[in-house]
């Protein structure tokens, strides 16, 4: 019986070790991420002229996942989230039978597979207009999650990156509700987790997302998302799908 109990302790023990390992990829693993990366930046691309006011967002998603399959990605990395107007106020939306209307903001977060690795991108679109009121928070969440950005490299404390975009956000009465991010690789949310509670530094080849977002109960909510990759002075933007008002004719 001490022999059972050792193995499943060693056991869980390496499971451990091997999650460590996987925080930092190899050159083939960042080629796979770089490949789902640019499938879900011409998802963006193509949902532009897709979207229509009157569409739904269940419609919308479906769309995401035929055309995650139809351009070389293997499926989702995890349910597309498509939430206009109201429904964008909730960081964890799944989409619904409403219909798409003038004057919304959207948010859509989607990610897909490739050869087994992940994907994950977040853009807040507009139809027909930029509403006044929600202006100042999508250049708040913008300004921060571009500092975020420039601020990434090997050897930066996750805790402090972190209480960067929380004190930010309070100045302005707002507050990060969610993780700044997280790990990417064969699962869609891996370590590090990108927030205040962590206090590990970032490494060379960590793959990681960058998504500050502020959400008004019931009103509406903007958050933006990309795919990064950590290097030694700096970190390369892994999804390149414009960040600046995206406004669709609808």
């Amino acid at each position: 019986e001490f022999m059972h109990k050792y193995k499943i302790n060693s056991l869980q023990e390496t499971e451990h070790v091997i999650e460590k390992q996987r925080m930092i990829k190899d050159e083939e693993e960042i080629s796979n991420i770089q490949r789902a990366c640019y499938i879900t930046d011409k998802c963006f691309e193509h949902l532009q002229d897709f979207i229509k006011v009157g569409q739904t967002e269940k419609e919308i998603a479906f769309e995401i996942e035929k055309f995650f399959k139809m351009n070389g990605a293997e499926g989702n990395s995890f349910d597309p989230i498509v939430a206009s107007g109201k429904n964008s106020s909730k960081p964890h939306a799944v989409p619904t039978d409403k219909k798409i209307d003038v004057g919304e903001p959207i948010t859509i977060d989607i990610g897909c597979v490739y050869n087994g690795y992940c994907s994950d991108m977040t853009r807040t679109i507009f139809v027909g207009y930029v509403p006044e009121q929600i202006k100042s928070i999508y250049d708040l969440v913008l300004k921060n999650q571009m500092q975020v950005e420039e601020e990434l490299k090997e050897g930066v404390n996750i805790k402090n990156i972190t209480r960067m975009v929380e004190s930010d956000f309070k100045l302005y009465g707002y507050e990060l509700v969610h993780a700044l991010g997280h790990g990417v690789g064969l699962e869609v949310h891996e370590p590090p987790i990108i927030s205040s509670k962590n206090d590990n530094i970032l490494k060379e080849k960590m793959i990681i997302t960058n998504e500050p977002g502020i959400y008004i109960p019931g009103k509406f909510g903007v958050r933006i998302e990309d795919t990064l990759l950590i290097k030694k002075d700096n970190c390369l933007r892994l999804t390149n799908f414009d960040k600046d008002y995206v406004v669709i004719k609808g």
